[in-house]
C-alpha cells in the first residue's frame, strides 16, 4: 500500500495537471507557429503532435474529473463519519509523530 498522506497526492496530481496542461499549451503554441511552409515530414510530425495534444487533453479532463470525484467522496465520507475521522487523523498523527521522534 502506498504510505503518501492524501495531502502528499493531492499535491502531486495537481503538479501533474498543471504540467499537462503546459505541455498542451506549448504544444498548440508550437502549431500555431509551425503553420507555413512544411514539407511532407513536417506536416505527418504536425498531425502526430496534434494527436497526441487530444490525448493530452482527454488524459487532462480525466485526471480532473477524478480528483474532484475523489475529493468529494472523501468529504461525505468525513460528513458521515466526523469522529471516526478524527480518531483516525488523529491515530495516524500519532504513528507518524512516534515514527519520526524514533530516529
Amino acid at each position: 500500500m502506498d504510505n503518501r498522506t492524501a495531502s502528499e497526492i493531492e499535491a502531486s496530481m495537481e503538479r501533474l495537471l498543471r504540467d499537462l496542461q503546459n505541455v498542451v499549451r506549448d504544444g498548440e503554441d508550437l502549431l500555431r507557429a509551425g503553420v507555413h511552409d512544411l514539407s511532407e515530414k513536417g506536416v505527418a510530425a504536425r498531425e502526430r503532435l496534434a494527436a497526441a495534444l487530444e490525448v493530452a487533453k482527454e488524459t487532462r479532463h480525466r485526471l480532473e474529473e477524478r480528483a474532484v470525484a475523489s475529493a468529494k467522496a472523501t468529504d461525505k465520507l468525513v460528513r458521515e463519519y466526523p469522529y471516526q475521522s478524527v480518531g483516525a487523523a488523529f491515530g495516524i498523527g500519532l504513528i507518524i509523530g512516534v515514527l519520526v521522534n524514533r530516529r
